[in-house]
């Protein structure tokens, strides 16, 4: 009965580290949005202030190609997290599914052991 309980608290922490992962993958996402839209923001900025938009002008400002690089890179890193984030949540799922297991498991076995405590009980009370 012990081994169940600790199986039961080893998938619950499972599970719970597995959400926290996946809050962690969902704050980093919002936050890389964040600064790329902030970037589109500055660039738009920094054309307008110079009149020039194509990007392969001599003229083009360097800040503006700066923070288009900048930007590209955060794309690349949230299409990432993306992804990994996909793969936690399969991963939760399944945790998630093996802790239910556990859980039935000991209520099925629960009532046993209550049985078998108040066969004891009776035996020493009487």
């Amino acid at each position: 009965m012990k081994s169940r309980d600790n199986l039961v608290r080893l998938k619950q922490f499972q599970v719970s580290e597995k959400r926290r992962h996946l809050q962690q993958l969902d704050m980093m996402i919002a936050e890389f949005e964040r600064m790329a839209t902030e970037l589109d923001v500055q660039i738009a900025a920094e054309e307008k202030k110079s009149g020039i938009t194509d990007v392969n002008h001599f003229a083009y400002p360097t800040f503006a190609k700066a923070a288009r690089q900048r930007r590209d890179n955060l794309r690349a890193s949230q299409g990432d997290m993306l992804q990994q984030r996909a793969n936690v949540q399969a991963i939760l799922s399944e945790a998630e599914a093996e802790l239910s297991k556990a859980e039935m498991l000991e209520s099925r076995d629960a009532p046993k052991a209550r049985d078998v405590d108040y066969g004891a009980r009776g035996a020493m009370i009487g």
